[in-house]
């Protein structure tokens, strides 16, 4: 009987990630109403007179933006269950990794929508931390082709 693997650190961080922006933005007040009011507070240069200048684009945005928003992390989170990785049933020399496919597509994994969202989501881009390079296994079909480009450079040890 096979024990259940526990969830890859990598996809669990890219879970959090989602929820996270899908728990703020529900808690968001949505900018719809407010838009409206302040479109007319539009100038004659196109923009709303306050410490900041806001366009009418801006405007536009700030109005859909938490809908928006909700349905992005929403379909992340959907995407995130559909693809995630499987025994693929066949026979390896190497127990401790078997090869994976996707549960959905069935593409070597990871698959190319999981590399996607990980490129995409992966890394949180608003905070001012630096990013670390470490060594990443090649995720190519065959194991001897190019890197991937969300996994960087490899760091030699």
């Amino acid at each position: 009987m096979k024990a259940e693997k526990p969830e890859d650190p990598q996809r669990q961080g890219l879970r959090e990630r989602l929820e996270s922006i899908l728990i703020r933005t529900e808690k968001a007040t949505s900018w719809h109403d407010e838009a409206g009011r302040l479109r007319g507070l539009v100038n004659h240069e196109g923009y709303v007179p306050v410490r900041t200048r806001l366009a009418t684009e801006d405007l536009e945005f700030l109005a859909g933006a938490r809908t928006d928003l909700l349905r992005f992390s929403e379909l992340g989170l959907r995407l995130l269950d559909l693809h995630q990785p499987r025994d693929a049933g066949g026979i390896t020399s190497d127990t401790a990794h078997p090869i994976l496919r996707c549960r959905s597509c069935m593409w070597r994994w990871p698959c190319p929508t999981y590399r996607a969202m990980l490129e995409s989501f992966g890394t949180h881009r608003d905070t001012s931390e630096t990013t670390e390079t470490t060594e990443t296994p090649d995720l190519s079909e065959n194991g001897t082709g190019p890197r991937s480009a969300l996994q960087g450079p490899a760091v030699s040890r």
